[in-house]
């Protein structure tokens, strides 16, 4: 028999223990040691047994036990200090708050999945990771952000092993009223409800769930609510599950229905309406299209007005490689859900556009919507302006408007409580929240090498005990018997070299590329005298046979009698598993096809508590390996082959493990410590450990996007929007007129038979504007090194002046430096200019002579 619902009935808490509840409400407690202390110290071993998960320890904690707590002194003590301690943190003003007017009184921060804590299991993998860390280090920082995002009832899933070794998905109902949540209310305690329009007369309805994340608030929306029909209902049911018009629900869920929750909750709270909107991937790309809307019906501006007036505001971020990872919907899909919804659907459509005219692509009308985006690494960035580039045909990658901002992990998460407490993340230089330029951790070394050791084994010892637990509980679900067992005892080995490697599993991840020679990998785990032990993890999603594929090929090969103590794939990769492989592992292997991953944050958070990095130079790791922090892998870039390229690059790995990492691990000195590994640890520690933290990443956003995005988004605003008027007016112009704009002729003078540094060239530009003024267009002379083909390299420019006009005949004049030796060129480029605009190629549009 099964049961209608599922409820969470707590005890009712005495009144001197009442800030338990906003202790427990408040998720600072998955990042705030001293808060999960007190939360242990109400029953260490219902502690235990619930995983760590507060919410549950108070919903089960007996009321006996309340009582008697109630009574006891140290507790009381203890209780106090915490609870005044989050106080602090949240009234008291932090970074953001020195910033002064410029910087915006609210930022919503929209994506389709966060991971804050495994007690909230709404996240599949690194993008709502990094999502959560956002988040947090806003908290941390004071930075004024709302979290928009979905309240899926069965989170991503839940991952087991059949006895073959596939992967199994369980999907458990999530109970909203026993996770760290709060129903949002209005005045009369009534549950908020949000209605997003779709089509045949029909609405989809959500209540909207908070997430207190420190000062942060999270606005969850949930759709399995009673106003709904059984199919809007499950449109909240599992995250990225479903086909496309699934999918799209979920997406105009966000979008859509996340921008009118933003307004109600903050005209509930009295909190300022966001001026800058960040939509983290283009799940989020339908909250500009509300925003659209909003402006048309409540001011009046026209389609393209109300564009300009949104696009200030909106930043976005891509994260994505490869087209194949971009949401697209068929357009005629587009055309039925929106054909009602209070926009020119002819005006939408063009902001979706791609190559193939039947799809609406999501990323597309990202990019369309942020006057700012950026990728997540400087490779990333170099990635994204060439699969993009065609938005902005006639420039150059490096003229495509998408900059870059690295990824960062939150600290306090992700480091190991006893590396904290050495000092591993303190500097001379005061407060590290606080500090403008770089950073060093120099607080590493002050710790004796033979103390950082002993710390760091006693992490591997604690990732070998849990390993030993999970190995255990695995295969019993495997069908293995009790009597079968015995050798979990003693798998894995407190003292061995340790290696980990967890992630999804798509193909371009090659989770089993460390399989392709066998039998040296074999060799490398059972050396009687240097072994290595591998712990890996990782969930193929659900439609993915053949990363379930890859996964079972990993087991099998673990399954093995003969290494089975020193390999294991362990099942159900989460945020709690995770902290175990950051703290213990001493390499993190990362092995992706390169350019393909992004940014690659697990490397970050193992390089927070001392661990190596192995890894191909791919996303943050190709701009911060120094010789120091670990090992670059080679690639073999120019091999066309896949299997020989797999070979290659597999083989380099197994060469980099025998000569170099398993050697300098094992190479101890007198005290049993291996001094020179020791030092690359406190390198990595002082040097690397500044730069990945997403304090640092969330300052870079505030500086260089959010505040510049509410400078835009007040000047648009200004004036009942009369400057988006103007600028959607002048737009219209100057796209109207392009086609007949021509450089008609460059005269150079000033260079004599041999051109020599020092000197310069003389430009004079004929450049023909029939509709437009000299001061709509920016003439720009662009020089540098020139190929072979004459494609211009390192590429300088300078704007030249108008010197005089004749009808629609104008000319511009410069002097271009002469500042290198060797092959030299140069031309004249003609692009659109107006103040509103961040960077010339905004517009997608250019005349070259």
């Amino acid at each position: 028999m099964r049961a209608l619902r599922r409820l969470t009935v707590r005890a009712s808490l005495p009144e001197a223990l009442m800030p338990l509840s906003q202790l427990v409400t408040n998720l600072r407690w998955s990042w705030h040691p001293e808060t999960r202390d007190l939360f242990e110290a109400l029953d260490p071993e219902l502690w235990a047994s619930c995983g760590g998960d507060p919410v549950k320890v108070l919903g089960e904690v007996s009321a006996e036990r309340l009582a008697a707590l109630a009574d006891d002194p140290g507790f009381l003590e203890q209780l106090t200090t915490v609870a005044a301690d989050l106080r602090e943190y949240l009234d008291a003003p932090h970074w953001y708050q020195s910033l002064g007017a410029d910087a915006p009184a609210t930022i919503a921060y929209f994506s389709a999945e966060f991971g804050i804590t495994e007690v909230l299991p709404q996240y599949s993998g690194g993008l709502g990771i990094l999502a959560g860390d956002h988040l947090k280090a806003a908290s941390d920082l004071g930075v004024p952000l709302i979290g928009v995002g979905l309240l899926y009832r069965s989170g991503y899933f839940s991952q087991g092993l059949s006895a073959d070794g596939w992967q199994l998905e369980h999907y458990p109902a999530l109970d909203p009223h026993g996770l760290p949540l709060k129903l949002v209310r209005d005045a009369d305690r009534n549950a908020v409800v949000i209605a997003v329009p779709l089509p045949e007369g029909r609405t989809l309805y959500a209540h909207v769930y908070r997430a207190q994340v420190g000062r942060v608030s999270l606005l969850l929306l949930d759709s399995d609510i009673e106003e709904n029909s059984p199919a809007e209902r499950g449109v909240t049911d599992r995250l990225y599950g479903g086909g496309e018009d699934h999918r799209l629900r979920q997406e105009m869920l966000l979008g859509i229905g996340g921008v009118r929750a933003l307004r109600a909750y903050c005209s509930l709270t009295g909190t300022p309406p966001p001026e800058v909107f960040h939509a983290n991937e283009g799940h989020a790309g339908f909250q500009g299209i509300e925003r659209i809307r909003e402006l048309t019906e409540s001011h009046g501006l026209s389609f393209p007005e109300a564009l300009q007036a949104v696009r200030g505001g909106t930043v976005f971020t891509t994260h994505t490689p490869v087209p194949a990872g971009i949401d697209r919907f068929p357009k005629a899909l587009i055309e039925r859900y929106f054909a009602g919804f209070g926009v020119p659907v002819d005006q939408l459509l063009p902001l979706g556009a791609e190559e193939d005219p039947s799809k609406f692509n999501m990323a597309h009308m990202g990019l369309r919507l942020g006057q700012r985006a950026n990728g997540v690494s400087e490779l990333h960035g170099h990635v994204s302006r060439d699969m993009f580039g065609p938005l902005w045909p006639g420039f150059d990658p490096d003229d495509v408007p998408i900059g870059s901002i690295t990824n960062g992990v939150h600290a306090p998460t992700w480091t190991a409580r006893e590396l904290v407490e050495l000092g591993t993340q303190t500097t001379s230089q005061g407060d590290p929240l606080e500090v403008d330029g770089e950073v060093h951790f120099d607080g590493v070394d002050r710790v004796p090498a033979a103390e950082l050791w002993r710390t760091r084994r006693l992490l591997r010892g604690r990732l070998v005990e849990e390993v030993r637990r999970r190995v255990r509980a695995t295969a019993l679900s495997r069908g293995a018997a009790e009597a079968e067992l015995d050798w979990t005892e003693t798998a894995f080995d407190p003292d061995v070299l340790t290696i980990g490697f967890a992630r999804r599993v798509p193909s371009y991840k090659r989770l089993t590329l460390m399989l392709r020679d066998p039998a040296r990998l074999k060799a490398l785990l059972l050396d009687e005298e240097r072994p290595v032990q591998l712990v890996i993890a990782g969930k193929s999603h659900p439609a993915d046979d053949g990363g379930k594929q890859l996964i079972q090929q990993m087991v099998k090969f673990a399954d093995d009698p003969e290494i089975r103590h020193r390999i294991a794939f362990l099942p159900n990769y989460d945020i709690g598993m995770a902290r175990y492989l950051y703290w213990g592992c001493d390499v993190w292997l990362n092995n992706p096809l390169r350019p393909l991953e992004a940014c690659g944050t697990s490397g970050m958070k193992s390089a927070l508590n001392g661990g190596l990095n192995l890894s191909i130079r791919d996303g943050w790791w190709d701009e911060w390996f120094d010789g120091q922090n670990g090992w670059a892998i080679p690639t073999a870039d120019g091999v066309e082959d896949p299997e020989r390229r797999d070979d290659v690059e597999a083989q380099a790995i197994y060469d980099l493990l025998h000569r170099q990492v398993v050697p300098r691990f094992y190479e101890v000195d007198d005290e049993g410590v291996p001094s020179r590994w020791v030092e690359m640890v406190r390198d990595t520690l002082r040097e690397t450990g500044p730069k990945v933290l997403a304090t640092r990443m969330v300052r870079d956003y505030v500086q260089r996007l959010y505040v510049p995005a509410a400078g835009a988004a007040r000047s648009m605003a200004a004036g009942g929007y009369e400057p988006a008027r103007a600028e959607a007016a002048w737009r219209a112009k100057l796209l109207e007129h392009w086609p007949g704009v021509r450089v008609a002729h460059v005269e150079a003078t000033g260079v004599g038979e041999t051109p020599e540094i020092g000197g310069g060239i003389d430009l004079r530009a004929e450049v023909e504007l029939p509709g437009l003024a000299p001061s709509d267009v920016l003439v720009e002379a662009a020089y540098g090194r020139v190929d072979d083909a004459d494609g211009l390299h390192q590429v300088t420019t300078l704007e030249l002046r108008h010197d005089g006009a004749e009808g629609s005949r104008h000319w511009f004049t410069g002097t271009v430096p002469l500042t290198r030796t060797g092959a030299f060129g140069y031309t004249v480029r003609v692009l659109p200019h107006s103040a509103h605009l961040v960077v010339p190629a905004e517009l997608g549009v250019v005349v070259n002579a």
